[in-house]
């Protein structure tokens, strides 16, 4: 496969800026000590951002897939185990997409 020199260039200039943003949040963030209010909003961040990429998905798209995904919630939340949740979606998803 051969790439085109600015198409590497360009990609090599996003990594560059992504890794510098973060670095730079990382260098600033170690000169102030935020609130347990403000640390309390940074630590949910990462689900808010998981929720936001999957809602679209599961509710627009197949019945099976919404189902499954129901299903994956439900097994997370009653089980509280990561691995029982995705072996439950996993199958939810194979055998609704069989019987729908």
């Amino acid at each position: 496969m051969h790439a085109e020199p600015l198409i590497l260039l360009t990609i090599l200039g996003m990594a560059l800026a992504t890794y510098l943003t973060r670095a730079g949040g990382l260098f600033l963030m170690s000169f102030i000590t935020p609130s347990p209010r403000v640390e309390a909003w940074l630590r949910q961040i990462p689900g808010a951002v998981l929720i936001s990429i999957i809602a679209p998905t599961v509710f627009l798209s197949s019945l099976a897939q919404t189902l499954a995904a129901l299903i994956t919630l439900l097994a997370a939340i009653y089980t509280k185990n990561l691995l029982v949740a995705i072996i439950a979606g996993v199958a939810a998803v194979s055998l609704l997409r069989l019987a729908l």
